[in-house]
Parts: structure tokens; sequence; C-alpha cells
């Protein structure tokens, strides 16, 4: 058969796919991987996957659905009603937010899918995606997959960890579809600034783009601190959504249970293209989410009491050898400066050669994360314990 020199061979991926760098965290569990088979004992504070086990209610809620025929067949995509209606009670009781629990939530197969999701929903090529940086890399490669621009918003220190709104390039917020905000924030630990979701909302509707809020992380905070919803804003619902995960509060990351709330609008038009691309979330899981959100506040109270203590056990370590470092009040990271004289990812080289433990550099971030690391606290006690003893051992 005759060769077409101009083809590309047969496994060649899309062109699409060179636009955007490896996943960040499957590099990271190479790189734990290669050292295990060399024989090393690599401690892993890198990734973000509590390590203790889905509340036991949970668990059996879970169980019983699964004996439940009703739930074996191919789910809807707007949703079980259970499912629905405890998520509009949760926003009520927890937030004071009204939700619509017929036409403002659908569940999602996780928030990394449904922020993925939104941008083929909402963005043709030649859009903007305004997108914290640093931020959860989806916010940045899942535009580009859709044929748009991720334009960048360089996350503050001086302006608690947000955006200069005013900075802004007028042309950019003129081609603006979807502006991607998180507090509590991922990587950097930061909760969001009085008066921040009240300007985003008056941007918002000023240049008409849909705000989508990554709340991923408002069950786990610290001192006293109760994270909002962007939702409870005034005028949120008219420009944006939120996208609410029961990974992280819930310990359950690996039943990607998660739901889309917000602007009746933009919730159609987000199902009308779930509808193309998968069949739902199954049933058994969202009767699980609807016994979780049910549930006893206790357990997630516990969490973030264990979570607090490991972050005071890894901000005291760090402290001590030099580090200036401030204590999140919310999420399961603590985001450091690195050492001078290193960057981002020459720390992370050294703490993995010399005292065998995984950090995030927080490059991988985005490239406002430059100049720092990060380290995941959903690692048990006595790891936790020894992974900082051997910071302060190797670089003290």
């Amino acid at each position: 058969m005759a060769q077409n020199s101009d083809r590309r061979p047969l496994t060649a991926p899309a062109k699409r796919l060179e636009a955007i760098p490896p996943y960040m965290f499957a590099e990271l569990e190479r790189r734990i991987e290669q050292k295990a088979a060399e024989g090393i004992d690599v401690i892993s504070l890198g990734i973000g996957d509590p390590d203790t086990p889905t509340f036991r209610y949970v668990v059996e809620a879970a169980r019983a659905a699964i004996g439940d025929p009703s739930t074996h067949k191919y789910p809807s995509n707007r949703g079980r009603p259970e499912f629905r209606e405890a998520l509009a009670d949760f926003y009520m009781s927890r937030f004071g937010v009204e939700v619509d629990a017929v036409h403002e939530v659908i569940p999602a197969i996780g928030a990394k899918e449904c922020i993925y999701n939104l941008c083929f929903a909402f963005m043709d090529p030649g859009d903007v995606a305004l997108a914290s940086d640093p931020g959860y890399p989806v916010y940045t490669s899942g535009p580009v997959l859709a044929g748009a621009e991720a334009f960048l918003l360089p996350m503050l220190s001086r302006l608690d960890f947000t955006p200069d709104l005013d900075a802004i390039p007028a042309e950019k917020l003129d081609a603006a579809r979807l502006m991607f905000i998180n507090y509590p924030n991922n990587p950097t630990g930061a909760v969001v600034p009085d008066g921040f979701f009240e300007r985003v909302v008056g941007l918002a509707r000023r240049h008409e783009f849909l705000v989508v809020h990554d709340n991923a992380y408002s069950e786990t905070t610290y001192d006293g601190y109760v994270a909002p919803s962007f939702l409870a804003t005034a005028g949120a619902k008219e420009v944006g959504v939120e996208v609410f995960s029961l990974s992280k509060g819930y310990n359950m990351t690996g039943w990607r249970c998660a739901a889309i709330l917000g602007n009746p609008e933009a919730i159609k038009t987000y199902w009308r293209l779930k509808t193309n691309v998968d069949s739902g979330l199954f049933e058994a899981i969202q009767l699980a989410g609807a016994a979780a959100l049910r549930g006893p506040r206790k357990h997630v109270n516990e969490m973030c009491s264990i979570y607090q203590r490991r972050r005071d056990l890894v901000v005291d370590a760090l402290r001590s050898i030099g580090v200036v470092v401030d204590a999140p009040r919310g999420t399961i990271y603590v985001w450091a400066p690195v050492p001078e004289g290193h960057t981002s990812t020459s720390f992370a080289e050294l703490v993995l050669e010399e005292a065998a433990v995984v950090v995030s550099p927080g490059s991988m971030y985005g490239p406002s994360g430059e100049g720092y690391f990060r380290i995941s606290l959903t690692t048990p006690d006595q790891l936790l314990t020894e992974a900082v003893e051997r910071l302060r051992a190797h670089l003290s």
C-alpha cells in the first residue's frame, strides 16, 4: 500500500494536546514511582488526596443505594431529585443561598469534569477565559483544549492572593467569556478578602462574562473562619455559577461527586453540552452525596481539626528552619516561599533528592507560583511528622 508522507502517524496526538503540558500530578506520581523503584522510601506531600476514609454513614448510604435496582439504569443528566434537593437545602442552611432544585443545580462527575465542560459549553476560538494564576491547572488547560485563550490573572500576595482586577487589559475583558476564581484558594490557602466577590460581580456585569467559582474547599477551614459561597454575593447568580465538590470536605475524592449551581440559563447551557459527552453521575453516588450533605456536621468538623493540627505542625517546622510562612485559614495545603537562592523546581528537586520528600513546586500552578512550594496536609500524622523532621535535618 502506498504511503502518504503528509499523513501523521496513526498514534500521533491531536495538535491541541501539544498546546498543554503534561498533567502535573501525573508527573508527581511518576517521580514517586521512580524513586520507589530505586528502593528509596519517599514521603509524598504533593497530592491533596485525603488519607482518611469516607465517612461511614456515607458508605452505608451508598451500599444501600447500590442494592436499589432503580439506581442501575442510565441516570438522568439533570440528576436525581434527592441529590438536587439535598444540595438546595445545604446551600440554604450552610450559606443562606436559595437554590431552585429543578433549574439551578445539576450533578457533575467531579469538579474537574465540570470546569472542563464549561469551557466547551461557553467558549469558541478567539474567546478568553480569565484564569487565576497560580491556580488549578484545568482553568488554563480547559480553555486551550477548547481552542480559546487562557489569560492569566496573577494572584498578588500584596492583595491577599487576589488578582488585580483593575490591571486586566480592556481587550481581554471585551473578549472574556469565563472567569475562574477559587476561595478558599488552591494552592495558596488564601481566603476571600471582604469586598472581592462584590467587585467580581460588578466586573462581570459590565463586561458580560460568566464567573465560575470553584468552591472545592469551603468546608475545610480553621481558626473559626467560615467560608462563604460566591452565590451569597448580591447579584452573583445573575452573572455566575459555583462548582461545589464533596471530594475534600467529605473525603470523597474517588467518588467524583460534585454539582454546579447558580444561573439557570448557564446551567441549561452546561446541561446541553453534558448530554452529548457523558451519561450522568451514577445515581447510587448521588444518593450517597445526598446522605453526606444531610449528615451530621461533626465529621466535617473533625476533619478540620485534624488538618488544623497538621497545618500547625508543618508551619512550626518550616518556621524553625527559617521559612517565613503564614498559617492558612482554609484548604488542605500550606503555601510557602522557597529559600533564597532556589527556584520552585530546584527546591523541590533538593527536597526530593536530599530528604526523599515530595513537595509541589509552585511553578506547576502557573508562572506566578514561581518562588513558592506547596505542601499537602493529607498525610497521616506519623508520616507527616517524619517528613518535617527530614526537612529539618536536611535544610536547617
